[in-house]
Formats: structure tokens, sequence, C-alpha cells
């Protein structure tokens, strides 16, 4: 099952233009076979993917299904449960508080929260050092827990944020990179909202990122009246898999209308993903006018994490008996960096090459040497080691096809 009909806000470039952009249209499509031959072989289930260098698209695919199981065709305006590619838009808002002024880099939690500290004087030890950057390059040294309350509570902001307060950092700041599926951009969201002085999360990200680029099917939480559009979480998940497949499908109902969860609960069209990764490609550029501040996206896009481990995936490399791959964070955005070792972006792209990801599913990044944008939404949550491994094939044949 297999459609390949452009979204209307999206218009395919002529082979001429494609050609013209440096785009090979026979490597575009192996790549588009491949997943096709990957989800007739019930891999997962569906992709939508596009490819754009200079920002020429040369393939926009809708592919498989949104739902296998009930013979659900994916179409080009679906809209996904992104996981935690959300993060790229919480650092957004972040960026752009830090343009305005409202923020420093060394802009320490407590400043803003001050209830951080907790409750309990014997559990505050560091937690008055922990910053900005410290949250945005995942060295906060807080436990890495993806649920820090019960599900019935994970969609309000506020009662995540005070169980936070009441937890123990666990390592020094800055000492260490374990990738935190929760606590850093829940902080960092709720910090957001309060500089800025707004009633709701979910209404400063649409005023300050989604409503300037036009981003009208992206926004925290899933609108009842856009139930059809919604692709369902399905998980194929191993049993020793770092989130079950419970945990995973389990946020089909947590991230309800009301659910404000600024690191994993937005939902999204690739659409509108492309539009926010090439506002990206464009050093912060939409429509004549600059959303992010160049200077502070070449910091973003600069290794800030050195050599450090990512002890996460670290955990995924040794159950795989994989090279131990190095964190590559910049200021949110995971970076390409260096060497042989498995990862999303594989080892082909350049090292600055920047974007997020959501666990077993979906991706996005930016090489900017080669001035290409990659953008893959899929149906059917994987196992996190079968999703670096897709995820490095796609990137490796997407970068291939730039000539």
């Amino acid at each position: 099952m297999t459609t390949t009909t452009p979204t209307q806000s999206l218009v395919t470039g002529t082979d001429a233009d494609v050609a013209a952009a440096g785009l090979d249209s026979d490597a575009l499509a192996r790549l588009q076979a491949e997943i096709e031959s990957d989800i007739a072989a019930k891999k997962y289930d569906g992709a939508r993917i596009i490819v754009a260098r200079h920002g020429v698209i040369g393939l926009d695919a809708t592919l498989g299904y949104a739902d296998r199981t009930v013979d659900r065709a994916l179409k080009p305006d679906d809209i996904f449960r992104i996981l935690s590619l959300t993060k790229a838009f919480t650092n957004a808002l972040i960026f752009r508080a830090l343009g305005e002024g409202k923020l420093a880099l060394n802009t320490r939690v407590v400043d803003v929260i001050p209830e951080f500290i907790g409750r309990d004087r014997f559990r505050a030890n560091r937690k008055d050092r922990i910053n900005l950057v410290h949250l945005l390059t995942h060295r906060a040294g807080l436990v890495t827990t993806p649920n820090p309350v019960p599900d019935a509570c994970l969609g309000h902001l506020d009662e995540v944020i005070d169980a936070i307060c009441q937890m123990d950092v666990v390592s020094e700041p800055g000492t260490n990179l374990n990738y935190a599926p929760a606590l850093n951009h829940a902080l960092l969201g709720e910090i957001a909202r309060r500089v800025y002085g707004a009633d709701s999360f979910r209404d400063l990200i649409q005023e300050k990122i989604f409503g300037p680029l036009g981003m009208t099917d992206t926004r925290f939480g899933a609108p009842e009246a856009w139930a059809d559009r919604i692709v369902p979480l399905r998980a194929s998940v191993a049993d020793d898999s770092w989130l079950s497949a419970e945990e995973i499908e389990s946020l089909n109902d947590v991230i309800d209308e009301d659910a404000e969860m600024p690191w994993v609960g937005s939902i999204s069209t690739a659409t509108d993903v492309f539009t926010f990764a090439e506002m990206l490609r464009r050093k912060g550029e939409h429509n004549g006018r600059h959303l992010l501040a160049p200077a502070i996206l070449d910091a973003a896009t600069t290794l800030t994490t050195g050599d450090m481990t990512n002890d996460l995936y670290a955990q995924i490399a040794i159950a795989q008996n994989w090279e131990l791959p190095p964190g590559n964070f910049g200021l949110g955005f995971a970076l390409s960096g260096t060497g042989t070792h498995p990862s999303f972006f594989g080892p082909f792209t350049s090292p600055r090459t920047h974007g997020n990801y959501g666990a077993g599913s979906t991706l996005f990044w930016i090489d900017p040497e080669r001035d290409l944008t990659f953008v893959c939404l899929t149906a059917g949550v994987m196992d996190e080691a079968d999703n670096v491994v897709r995820f490095q094939k796609l990137s490796t044949m997407a970068v291939s096809a730039a000539i």
C-alpha cells in the first residue's frame, strides 16, 4: 500500500529543479523503495518522509499504514504523536527567550522556579547549581525517569513540576550526560512559561513558535476534533527495552486534548516538522523574519558535551555489542559528530548535522554542510536499538542522494 501524493502545502521540485539542487533522483527512489520493503516485511507500519536540498523537495512520500491493525492507509496530512521530537519545539522557545533577554545560559532553575529546591532541606543538595545549559545538554544530574508522576497526572505540567521539585539530584550537575526523557524539558517548558508570564505553556508556544511558522497542524495535546487524523501509537519492543510497549501506548490516552507535556506531548504532521526544520536550515528565518537568532542557533549546533558518553544510549550499545556512542549534544540538539558508532544520523552526515528524534518512531535533521533537510515520521514504534539501525540506514541513503 503506497501513495506518493504530496501534501497541498508542499511542492515537490520538477526533475530539473531536483537535479539543479544536487539531488540524485535514482538515489531518492532507492530510499523510498527501501522503506516500502521494510513496511512490507512488517518492521513498522508506515512512513511519511520528506527530503530536500537548498529548500527544493526531492522526495515527498506517504507510505504504508497509519494503523495496520485496521488496514488504515497513511495519508499525507495524518498527524503523529511525535514523542521526544517534541523537545525540538521546547528548545526553540528557549532559544527565543534567550534572544529576547529573558534568560541566560547560566540562569539557574531556582532563579525562576524557587520551589525547585524542594520542601525537604536534606534533599536539596546541589539543586541550586543546575542551570539552563545543564538542562539543554542533559547534564543536570537528575534521575532519568520518563514518568515523574502517575499517568493520570502526566499531562498536568504543574503536578509534574511539583514532583520534580521533590526529587533528588543523583550526580554532580555538569559531570555526566544521561538523556532525560522527561525532567529536563518539563523544567525548560515551565521556565519559559514563567519568564514570559504566560498562563499556559501551550498558549505560549503557539504564540511564539507555531503561529509565526504557520504550523497549523501542530499543538501540545491532541484535540478531539483531530482524532480521525491522528496516528495511534502501536509499539513492538523487546521485553528488556528501556520503555515498555505499555508505557509507550499509554501515551495514546495521556496525550489528550488538555495535556501539557513539553518533553513528549506534541502532535504534528511531516509538513509542519519540515517547515520547522527549514526555519532552522535558514538560520532562524521564516518568510523574511528571523524567529530565532542566527548567533544562538550557531551555538546550539556546536558540540557542547565533548567526548562525554550518553549513559542511556550507552546501555543500548552495550546490549548490542556496539561501539559506545559519544553524547554529541549542542544546546538542545543532538549532533552527528564524527566516528563510526551507530547513530540516528549515520556516519556520513557532516559533523554539525543536527536534529531531534522520538522514541522508536520519528526523526528530523539538517546537514548544514550539504544544506540538506530530512524528515521522517513513522507509524509503529520500534525497539530503540532497531530504530537506531533503521534511521542510520535511511539517513545514510538520504545523504547519499546529495551529489
